[in-house]
């Protein structure tokens, strides 16, 4: 099915004002593309390492609706221009500008298919998608069927790599695993099938939480669902929180004490986590953190060693770092 495609060129001041009308008469896939700059509560809400530098001084925006095929776009736009006229008093519609075009039906969720291709992580590791066939090549390897959906995680990305990397020094046969921000479940995934005794994750969305679960029973795991003091041998369990602004949930995982635990996530988010994951830790436990832009090594590295980490070791792979630090005992 093809789309009409509305872009109106306005500016950033007039945004919403814009959406609001849009979104009045009855227009519902909206998008928005602007100049203004993330607030720092909007960085670190949405765990970005760093922003781009945009130009302070262009202040020009698009907004882009969409109707269908046999909805007259010009007729749409007349409709947006009357709908305007009644906020005169706060911009001006003679400045708003409107281009039209027309764009194929996608399946936005699932394109992104057509690039995760089968791969081996190491000399012994192989992640393929739960939809491609087994290559020969790679019939003698740890196999993980990964299907992340929306949910952060192939194996395929470098910091994803580097935490394999460390967590297969440090990890030893019947560990307890602690997975913060397991997104599609994949480190969970790795450390059970490289011998982990349990393995207990927990991210803030739901859905990588449902994905997560969803994985393991693809891998031949057995997922709990309960409390995480009765997570059995040989399983994993997945719980939805936050780490660093909630306290009661923290209190379960605090009781359990953990030899290792692994956070792909990002510097911004490791360094305040970082105390927090001292609660879990036994004494020598390991603690492997990834998701470093070598921007933020130095300052990671400082906030880790400040709490009494010891460094035992870095993995590196092009622009990105993941650690290993022990709590001594």
């Amino acid at each position: 099915m093809k789309w009409n495609v509305i872009r109106i060129r306005t500016t950033n001041d007039v945004t919403d004002y814009l959406a609001g009308i849009l979104f009045d008469l009855g227009f519902t896939g909206i998008e928005v593309t602007d100049t203004v700059q993330l607030s720092e509560q909007e960085k670190k809400a949405m765990f970005i390492d760093f922003l781009p530098e945009m130009d302070e001084s262009d202040k020009t925006a698009v907004v882009t609706c969409y109707t269908e095929e046999n909805v007259d776009p010009g007729q749409a736009i007349s409709q947006i221009r009357e709908e305007l006229e009644e906020y005169r008093a706060f911009l001006n519609p003679d400045a708003v500008s409107f281009e039209t075009g027309v764009t194929e039906d996608t399946d936005w969720i699932n394109n992104w298919k057509q690039f995760f291709k089968s791969f081996a992580v190491d000399e012994d590791i192989y992640i393929k998608p739960t939809w491609e066939p087994m290559k020969e090549e790679f019939k003698d390897k740890l196999v993980i069927e990964i299907d992340p959906g929306t949910a952060f995680g192939t194996g395929s990305h470098e910091t994803t790599r580097l935490a394999i990397a460390n967590m297969k020094k440090y990890l030893k046969t019947g560990d307890r695993l602690l997975d913060i921000g397991t997104g599609s479940g994949i480190l969970s995934v790795i450390g059970m099938k490289l011998g982990a005794g349990k393995a207990i994750g927990t991210d803030i969305d739901p859905i990588a939480v449902r994905v997560a679960g969803e994985n393991a029973e693809v891998n031949g795991i057995s997922v709990f669902e309960g409390a995480v003091s009765e997570v059995p041998d040989g399983s994993v369990a997945f719980y939805t929180g936050n780490m660093l602004d909630d306290e009661a949930f923290c209190v379960p995982f605090s009781e359990q004490k953990y030899p290792i635990v692994v956070a792909n996530i990002l510097a911004d988010v490791i360094i305040p986590l970082a105390p927090v994951v001292r609660r879990f830790l036994l004494p020598g436990g390991v603690f492997v953190c990834s998701g470093i832009i070598n921007l933020m090594e130095e300052k990671t590295k400082k906030a880790l060693t400040d709490l009494g980490y010891e460094i035992l070791n870095e993995e590196r792979m092009n622009d990105w770092v993941s650690y290993a630090v022990r709590l001594p005992g």
